[in-house]
């Protein structure tokens, strides 16, 4: 028996099957299967189809035609991907997935100064904040101790230094764009977070490494899902505990 809600929510937002297919990652012969003959979908797919639709799953899927949904089955259907080292995620991937953005950019890091001297990153940032996009930079505040106590995690003792040459790159921002918004916050970071809209990037700190050798979470947020909105929330509180940034931090003296 064919699924001819999912017909109807594939017409009422004007999107093909191809088109489906390649924004949830499947044949989409696969997809064809599911109208055509009533083919039901691993869980993560009924979720991230119902995500793309904008409807509810149960209204393509009824509940008597899935097993019983768990928060565990969620929260794994949020992880697109995951990479061992941040230096194996692809170098593109992270301005693609901000150059997506309409609603929100945020950045929660210590330093992130191989990002801060992206000057491709920034031109994206000035593009991005001169839309309706919400644009957020929390850096760690140099003089505190969680700063400094990660740089002995590492094996350093320059996290404070890499932090001001992050604001030193970001300096000509403050300014020139004054709607993107920098922040210091004092908080001891057990992951590093990128998040554009409903997309995210988790990069773990590990003791005894940098975190470029640490494992990297892509996360895409999912109705229902719990992980993702676990680390939003972790941004939105850090975000709020922060100060503004001062020209002592940039320069120490």
């Amino acid at each position: 028996m064919s699924n001819e809600r999912l017909r109807s929510a594939l017409l009422a937002q004007g999107m093909t099957v191809q088109e489906l297919a390649e924004s949830i990652e499947v044949n989409p012969k696969t997809v064809e299967r599911w109208i055509t003959q009533g083919k039901v979908p691993y869980r993560r797919h009924q979720y991230a189809t119902a995500s793309q639709l904008s409807v509810d799953v149960t209204t393509l899927w009824p509940d008597d035609s899935r097993a019983v949904d768990t928060a565990t089955d969620l929260s794994k259907a949020e992880i697109v991907t995951i990479y061992p080292h941040r230096h194996m995620v692809p170098a593109t991937l992270w301005r693609e997935i901000y150059e997506q953005a309409e609603s929100r950019i945020d950045v929660l890091v210590y330093s992130g100064l191989w990002l801060s001297e992206d000057p491709l990153f920034h031109d994206l940032l000035k593009r991005k904040v001169q839309g309706a996009t919400q644009v957020r930079i929390l850096l760690g505040d140099p003089d505190c101790e969680a700063v400094r106590q990660r740089g002995i995690d590492e094996g350093h003792r320059i996290m404070d230094g890499k932090i001001r040459n992050a604001l030193m790159n970001y300096r000509p921002l403050f300014a020139s764009h004054p709607d993107i918004g920098f922040r210091l916050h004092g908080g001891t970071l057990y992951n590093s977070l990128f998040r554009s809209d409903d997309e995210m990037l988790v990069n773990t700190h590990v003791y005894g490494i940098g975190a470029y050798m640490a494992p990297v979470l892509h996360l895409r947020r999912l109705p229902g899902g719990g992980l993702f909105d676990t680390y939003a929330n972790s941004i939105e509180q850090t975000w709020g505990g922060a100060r503004p940034v001062t020209d002592h931090d940039i320069t120490g003296v």
